[in-house]
């Protein structure tokens, strides 16, 4: 058995090694939540940047109207050609297009 001055320095001592433990902690902890905020930071300040140094966006290519019909009258051609469409309905469809 151990004497009562023995017993109280172990307890000194794992009270000690609790209390070190606890204060490592709590430091890893705020380095943790300090590192989480520079990350932050670091993102934040990236993507200023990059939206910063990003060109204009170039306006959108002007359509011509024509040019629409065209393609959609190239679709009924194909859709036609593949027999999913009549001759009835092809023209049909090309006329609303071209009416349009």
């Amino acid at each position: 058995m151990l004497g009562r001055g023995r017993r109280m320095r172990r307890r000194g001592l794992v009270a000690g090694a609790a209390v070190a433990r606890h204060h490592e902690q709590g430091q890893m902890e705020q380095m943790q939540q300090q590192s989480a905020a520079d990350q932050q930071a670091a993102y934040e300040a990236g993507l200023a940047d990059a939206q910063a140094a990003a060109p204009p966006a170039a306006p959108p290519p002007a359509t011509d109207p024509m040019d629409a019909k065209i393609a959609e009258i190239q679709k009924l051609a194909t859709l036609h050609d593949s027999g999913a469409l009549t001759d009835e309905e092809f023209a049909a469809q090309k006329q609303k297009v071209l009416d349009s």
